[in-house]
């Protein structure tokens, strides 16, 4: 029986996680939603991420615009953006991405939209979302990385799709 998913990317943590593995970013999203999901009903992918100041770094603010290009034509893709704070140190954090992602996640189990939640990111803040929407009777996969595992994540989840290698999934 065909079961309903629904995928919550964790965008900088997906880029950061397959960059640090493989040492490439160009996945082509939807072959690797595809292979994700495999033949169950893919309901919707929910990919939350914070835009650079195109004052900050006018060539990397350009190639997140055109990689925001990108996700903005893929099928049942809605992007969300956060924004990016400066710390004194002028390390930048996402500010509204992590929070917006667990608050989506918990409603639409509640809302009954899926049965099977796929999330991207070795984030363990997202444990207590997960054992929340698990209480509801959905399931969460967590997926993983060679670089950036996380035994919380991993612990709680049904499941963990470890992908080892990224090649079926690069834009040609």
């Amino acid at each position: 029986m065909s079961k309903r998913i629904v995928v919550f990317i964790d965008g900088s943590n997906f880029y950061h996680s397959i960059k640090l593995s493989f040492n490439k970013t160009n996945v082509d999203i939807t072959k690797f939603i595809t292979y994700l999901s495999q033949d169950n009903n893919l309901i919707v992918i929910k990919y939350y991420s914070a835009a650079i100041n195109q004052f900050d770094d006018l060539e990397e603010y350009k190639k997140q615009q055109k990689y925001f290009d990108y996700l903005n034509k893929v099928k049942r893709l809605d992007l969300y953006l956060g924004r990016l704070e400066k710390r004194p140190n002028s390390h930048k954090v996402e500010k509204g991405v992590d929070v917006k992602l667990a608050i989506d996640l918990l409603s639409l189990a509640y809302h009954d939209i899926y049965d099977i939640a796929i999330i991207i990111s070795n984030d363990s803040d997202f444990v207590p979302a997960i054992k929340e929407i698990q209480n509801l009777g959905k399931q969460a996969y967590n997926v993983s990385f060679p670089a950036t595992k996380c035994y919380h994540l991993n612990k709680v989840c049904d499941k963990t799709i470890k992908i080892n290698n990224i090649d079926n999934f690069l834009k040609l």
